[in-house]
């Protein structure tokens, strides 16, 4: 049996943030009825074999889940629960935004069954939380975690986003040592980036804002991830952090290039032979599954190499690295001469130790430039 997760793309957000580019969408509220009526068939009717599958996680992603109220999550969970074995699940993750979670529906969350929250803080500081379009003050990240916690979850991930124009590295250090003490047991911590379609690609495309420059990221990214590793939370992968046990089970199918389902618009799955993505728009979405179709937009069959080297750039962004026992033979030549090459290329950047190979701290800094010539 093969370890397996779902996902479940909530699109509905109070306000598109400039730098995300997920699809999320604001001032849809109104199609939140016939959104859950759709999902809700598109599961039922779903025909994937899963039968080699054992599901241990379920993600419910977006967007901002916790805008719903918590008998539209119940519904969903519960078709889930009636379409496909649950009894091994271990962590089911809900994504919430600070002040967009309210206690009444964080307990229900937790008595549904879901033992994971992810919170959207993204930054402690008045200016940048502005900068970044985000809607929550400093006051609303505090009362959502303390409201979390007193629902009951004890697996709690807190997002945060560094290397912002105009950010400070005492602001950064602030957020770092806020965090610490708030206590979560996941961190991820990731530098921000202009993704092409984002409000943030168009200003630095003009010119409005800059970026700060590669040698002040490089620096933060590796004094945070001292700092984290210093104060228990171990980096799993470039941009992950936890306390020991609590890695992200449901990332870790997507990294390990296992297969998970995929539900809702925009929401990517994999079956372990070929890869998928629904349509792009909540209206398309909507339309095709309530007249009975498909809403899959792209589908493509993951030839060996390309699944290789799959493997290889999401293995390599973990701590753990690769296993060159898992290549196959006939590639194992051109493996090892590219490995050499980016030793001699990149100095102190890659390690080995028995059968694995594995990025150093620094390594992880020039991860999107070693990766490319490390594939097959």
């Amino acid at each position: 049996m093969t370890s397996a997760g779902i996902y479940i793309h909530i699109p509905f957000c109070a306000i598109k943030c400039m730098y995300c580019d997920f699809y999320s969408i604001a001032d849809r509220e109104n199609s939140i009825p016939k959104f859950i009526e759709a999902i809700t068939q598109e599961i039922e009717h779903c025909e994937i074999d899963v039968s080699k599958w054992t599901f241990d996680t379920i993600f419910i992603g977006g967007g901002t889940p916790s805008l719903l109220e918590a008998n539209s999550i119940e519904l969903l969970l519960s078709r889930l629960h009636d379409k496909y074995d649950l009894a091994n699940i271990k962590e089911i993750t809900i994504e919430a935004n600070p002040g967009e979670a309210p206690k009444d529906r964080l307990k229900a969350f937790k008595e549904m069954g879901i033992n994971r929250i992810s919170i959207g803080v993204q930054s402690f500081q008045p200016n940048l939380l502005k900068f970044l379009t985000r809607i929550h003050d400093q006051s609303q990240i505090f009362e959502t975690f303390d409201n979390a916690r007193n629902a009951g979850f004890e697996n709690i991930n807190c997002d945060l986003i560094y290397s912002i124009p105009g950010q400070t590295w005492a602001e950064w250090s602030e957020d770092l040592n806020t965090i610490k003490t708030m206590n979560p047991e996941h961190i991820s911590a990731y530098t921000l980036t202009a993704e092409k379609g984002t409000e943030l690609f168009s200003m630095v495309s003009q010119n409005t804002i800059t970026m700060p420059n590669k040698r002040q990221e490089s620096n933060w990214f590796l004094e945070t991830h001292e700092f984290l590793s210093n104060n228990g939370y171990a980096a799993y992968e470039v941009s992950n952090f936890s306390k020991p046990g609590y890695e992200c089970i449901h990332n870790l199918h997507y990294w390990n290039i296992e297969p998970y389902l995929a539900f809702g618009p925009s929401a990517h799955g994999y079956d372990g032979q070929s890869r998928w993505n629904n349509a792009r728009s909540l209206d398309l979405y909507i339309d095709k599954i309530l007249k009975g179709e498909s809403a899959i937009s792209m589908e493509e069959k993951v030839s060996l190499t390309n699944r290789l080297n799959e493997k290889i750039g999401f293995g390599i962004r973990m701590t753990k690295g690769i296993d060159v026992k898992d290549i196959p033979n006939k590639y194992q030549n051109l493996f090892k001469r590219n490995i050499k090459d980016l030793k001699q290329k990149y100095p102190s950047c890659i390690d080995t130790k028995g059968t694995s190979i594995f990025l150093t701290a620094k390594g992880m800094l020039f991860a999107d430039e070693i990766i490319p010539d490390m594939l097959l």
